[in-house]
């Protein structure tokens, strides 16, 4: 797919990652620009009327109650921008930027803002050349939108702040100036349109999603693995077993670990032993995947769906000739949604965490210590697994819900907002920490393997360990591990890993 039409179909996590990573171009639908300029159409009728709108010829929050003069309301829509321009902190990653930017255009063209259609024009062809305002990722509470963040995204669109392109910093000017466009002078009510939306929250949200759909897979492949190698029984991967607690994600779960060990001659060796149950973290990962399944499941629904609302304030109707003021701009779905994602996601680097633990230990694996020979002269994968503790660790702390946090704002006008900035910003750290734990996993599972050199693994095992072996070869002596590690992390976001697998074994769930 080298284009995509808004509004043409409702916008997914595949979409938006394609558009954040891949430079996918992005176009409007000519029933989308249809929608953009009846609503215009209507604000301008009001606006020749006197008609008294909020933040068309009102001030902002709090004061919503003064009423501007007609010759200040451009100003106004200007002095938004500038005034909420207050973010601090790093900035967002480039992907996040380029989400945000399809995600707002994807509102407007939804027809409901009252924003000009050459003013989406001109932040479609920024998207489109690849340029992306720097913005700074703290300073939203996660209502009346992600104020502070789309303010800064905004300022280019007036020749104003800083923005990142083909690898260097460009001023505001400049980056219009690459796209042919001239600074926007704001019309009512635009400056407010662009502010007001919940699209910096949905937009790391659904990159979070996107990476935890992808990682819940991946965390399946490596816990095949350590259950060959930590010669595990598949019984408890029976589909009796979990036809009777139907849970969707438990099915799936183990589902795809039967499909990834089948024909494995390590687990047939030791079928008759002696050995009942084997320990929580091999017999009860398809309960504990399947629920952090579940989870990501239902956190995906959230974010499509958030991707796909109208989140100004006020909202044009222009079928019916009628604007109305809500609080659709309240990030709560995402907030609740990211903070439920994030315990998800760190249950896969907490169990996976204990599996990386048995395979390290000898008196738990019966594999030599840590994985390497000589020990003693060797640490092998010991500070590895000091590593995963220390990750699932941070983990824990970063999973306190944000959502339960409510400061109020603007002079207590806006008496509860969602902290949902902060809910996708942490989920995202929490991703990106569980797939560095799933990578030591698979390191240690891939070590294990070097030592069964007369079994065959299983189809899918084997598969994921000859990617990882193109990448890294066995541990025989201590090296930087770091680059190890971050090899294997580089193969589950590229997707490698998964790929080889399902190319062998077909689609995991």
């Amino acid at each position: 797919m080298d284009e995509m039409r808004i509004r043409e179909k409702n916008i997914t996590v595949n979409d938006i990652a394609a558009i954040a990573r891949d430079g996918i171009v992005v176009r409007l639908t000519k029933e989308s620009e249809g929608r953009i300029i009846n609503a215009r159409k209507l604000v301008e009728e009001w606006v020749d009327e006197g008609k008294i709108i909020y933040g068309i010829t009102t001030g902002f929050g709090a004061l919503n109650n003064v009423i501007i003069p007609r010759e200040s309301t451009m100003r106004l829509q200007e002095n938004i921008i500038l005034s909420h321009s207050a973010g601090v902190g790093n900035r967002l990653d480039n992907e996040i930027v380029r989400a945000t930017m399809a995600l707002r255009i994807n509102d407007f063209a939804m027809g409901y803002s009252g924003i000009r259609l050459g003013t989406v024009g001109v932040l479609l062809d920024l998207l489109n050349n690849g340029i992306c305002p720097i913005v700074p990722e703290k300073g939203s509470v996660g209502a009346s939108g992600d104020l502070a963040p789309l303010a800064h995204l905004s300022q280019v669109l007036l020749g104003l702040g800083v923005a990142y392109y083909n690898g260097k910093e460009i001023s505001g000017k400049e980056a219009l100036e690459i796209c042919a466009h001239k600074p926007v002078k704001l019309v009512p009510p635009e400056g407010l349109a662009l502010v007001n939306g919940t699209q910096v929250m949905t937009a790391i949200a659904g990159l979070a999603v996107y990476d935890a759909l992808r990682l819940s897979k991946t965390a399946d492949i490596a816990a095949s693995m350590s259950l060959e190698v930590l010669l595990g029984t598949n019984i408890e991967l029976d589909p009796r077993i979990h036809e009777i607690k139907p849970h969707p994600g438990q099915i799936a779960a183990a589902k795809n670990m039967r499909s990834i060990t089948k024909d494995s001659e390590i687990i047939s060796s030791h079928k008759d032993c002696s050995y009942l149950q084997d320990a929580y973290t091999l017999r009860c990962s398809p309960q504990v995947h399947g629920a952090s399944k579940d989870a990501i499941k239902y956190a995906n629904q959230v974010v499509e769906t958030e991707m796909n609302s109208a989140t100004n304030n006020p909202l044009i109707f222009s079928e019916s000739g009628e604007f109305l003021l809500g609080g659709n701009f309240h990030g709560q779905h995402i907030a609740l949604a990211m903070d439920f994602l994030s315990m998800a996601v760190s249950e896969h680097a907490n169990i996976a965490e204990r599996r990386i633990e048995r395979l390290v230990n000898p008196q738990l694996s019966g594999l030599p210590a840590f994985l390497v020979p000589d020990g003693g002269t060797n640490s092998g994968f010991m500070i590895a697994q000091y590593t995963a503790a220390s990750l699932v660790s941070e983990n824990k702390i970063l999973s306190h819900p944000a959502c339960v946090d409510s400061i109020p704002t603007s002079a207590n006008k806006e008496d509860h907002v969602s902290m949902g900035t902060i809910s996708a910003r942490k989920c995202r750290e929490i991703v990106k920490n569980s797939e560095h734990v799933i990578a030591i996993e698979l390191l240690c599972g891939a070590q294990a393997m070097d030592l069964f050199t007369n079994l065959k693994p299983g189809t899918g095992t084997h598969a994921a360990y000859k990617v990882i072996r193109e990448a890294v070869p066995s541990l025989a002596h201590d090296r930087i591990l770091s680059n190890d590690i971050e090899a294997v992390v580089e193969l589950i976001k590229s997707e490698k890993i998964l790929r080889s697998v399902e190319n062998v074994i077909g689609e995991l769930l």
